[in-house]
């Protein structure tokens, strides 16, 4: 299955690198505040998301901008299974843990593995400079996270944080890896996968949310607006990501540069939640920083 990126030109790498940075963050503090409805909130956020963005796949589909293949159909069904597996890890993580641990420890693995993953498979080369780079990236988060306590990873909310965030953190890897191929090599539009991904969630959640309808109704009484955020932005941010990866920047580049959102997403947790807060995340915000600036001169 391919088809064109509906009009995205060589800016989009450049842009994509900025833009995405608030909407993950943002729709990842939508996502806390909903995390103790868990499934029932990915199935709602998954429903808003194909509703939102079905007019533009349609469009592609009418137009004829898509053709489908066998190995683009199994590309967008290994991504959409393992994207729910993480949505529901996340899920999970941030109803045992605080934002801001489950989250940069998820966005700091997610990355490095993302990385070894384009080395292994895409064959991208590495850098001295970008490796340089990446390390410094998963040094901040761990800053972020930890506050430079050897206790948060032994108490047990930090554990919690730190063993949920890792499993989604391995997850995002595999899913931008797969999707990664998907777009640079098999041609598949973002918004395509994006949305083909989204609707076998919802699919593969319906079963679930249909043996018992009373309690999903009464769990999204009072988040359907947040819903509403996270299918509107959480798509968004990933189409953008992917539209970079398909005007030819790397996935060694990319990965680690959606991170930026960590760092807005960890004072979001501190500034609107109310989490804790303390220097050694404001060094890691600069440690994190200083590697996505290496990072963009490689």
């Amino acid at each position: 299955m391919t088809g064109v990126s509906g009009g995205l030109n060589d800016a989009w790498p450049d842009l994509t690198r900025c833009s995405c940075i608030p909407h993950y963050a943002t729709w990842n503090l939508l996502a806390k505040r909903a995390a103790s409805i868990g499934p029932v909130f990915v199935f709602a956020y998954n429903l808003i998301a194909c509703v939102a963005y079905g007019p533009w796949v349609l469009y592609l589909l009418i137009t004829g901008s898509i053709s489908w293949t066998l190995a683009g159909i199994g590309f967008v069904l290994l991504s959409g299974v393992i994207y729910l597996a993480y949505s529901l890890c996340l899920q999970r993580g941030y109803q045992l843990a605080d934002l801001s641990v489950v989250y940069p420890v998820a966005r700091g693995t997610g990355p490095m593995l993302s990385s070894i993953g384009a080395f292994l498979i895409l064959g991208e080369t590495p850098t001295g400079t970008g490796l340089t780079g990446l390390l410094m990236v998963v040094a901040g988060i761990l800053l972020i996270a930890t506050q430079g306590k050897i206790r948060a990873f032994t108490s047990h909310d930090g554990q919690a944080g730190i063993r949920w965030g890792g499993v989604t953190g391995a997850l995002i890897a595999s899913y931008t890896v797969v999707d990664a191929y998907a777009v640079k090599t098999l041609g598949i539009a973002p918004v395509v996968l994006d949305w083909f991904t989204n609707l076998l969630r919802f699919f593969l959640l319906l079963p679930w949310v249909l043996a018992n309808p009373g309690h999903t109704i009464a769990a999204m009484r009072r988040n359907w607006w947040t819903a509403l955020g996270v299918g509107l932005l959480s798509p968004l941010s990933y189409i953008l990501v992917l539209a970079a990866l398909t005007g030819g920047a790397p996935l060694s580049l990319v990965a680690p540069m959606r991170e930026m959102s960590m760092m807005v997403g960890a004072l979001m947790g501190m500034l609107i939640l109310r989490e804790a807060v303390g220097v050694w995340r404001l060094i890691g915000c600069g440690v994190l920083i200083a590697g996505v600036i290496l990072l963009s001169t490689t």
